[in-house]
């Protein structure tokens, strides 16, 4: 059996405790053994972190203890699949700037907030994107510094009417990569929870958390 470690908590606005209750189920029916921990001391415990398959992040911002963040990154680097979204992912932990190396990178803007915004898929064979075609968001519009090493699976492209200067920029929303011997999977998609009934957002998350777990 498969094993799942979802961790929550942070700024409450991404609703990170829905977000574990969203995933959890969909886990534990694929299979896994799935534990959900309040606490970033779950890092601490390198034996069992060692032991699982997948790290599911739910924390916005908040600060994360030296041990701690070596936790978790010594358990990715080793082979443990990690895979998350919006802001529980890519905007924890401002000052630790190997976690976010680790991720592949880091939120700094949404213009104009709550907008309407299109996501196109740009890579039709993989197997997390396979099938699905662009779709339409109405949620936060992710500008990222991004790793230049990520696979890029979809992007957007800002209009620039809310921040002139960006206009035409394509910036990525899902992608996958490698750290050491860890896969790792980020979608920029679900900034509440009511965003996953979109049902492209809803299964690209799905397929993820599994591919990162394989």
């Amino acid at each position: 059996m498969k094993s799942a470690l979802l961790v929550w908590g942070g700024w409450e606005g991404h609703e990170p405790e829905k977000g574990a209750a969203l995933f959890a189920p969909f886990l534990r029916e694929q299979g896994y053994e799935v534990e959900v921990s309040d606490t970033l001391d779950a890092y601490l415990d390198e034996a069992k972190m060692q032991q699982l398959d997948l790290i599911v992040p739910i924390w916005t911002m908040g600060t994360i203890t030296p041990e701690q963040e070596q936790g978790l990154l010594r358990a990715v680097q080793s082979g443990v699949g990690i895979a998350g979204w919006h802001g529980c992912m890519a905007d924890s932990f401002r000052n630790s700037t190997e976690y976010q190396f680790m991720v592949g990178g880091q939120w700094v803007a949404h213009p104009g907030n709550i907008i309407d915004y299109e996501v196109n898929i740009t890579h039709h064979e993989d197997p997390i994107t396979a099938g699905l075609q662009d779709f339409h968001m109405h949620s936060e519009q992710y500008y990222m510094h991004i790793d230049p090493i990520n696979e890029v699976l979809a992007t957007t492209t800002f209009s620039g009417e809310y921040a002139p200067w960006i206009a035409g920029s394509v910036v990525p929303v899902v992608w996958k990569k490698r750290w050491g011997q860890g896969r790792v999977f980020y979608s920029s998609l679900g900034h509440v929870v009511s965003d996953f009934e979109v049902p492209e957002v809803l299964e690209i998350m799905k397929r993820g958390m599994l591919w990162a777990s394989r």
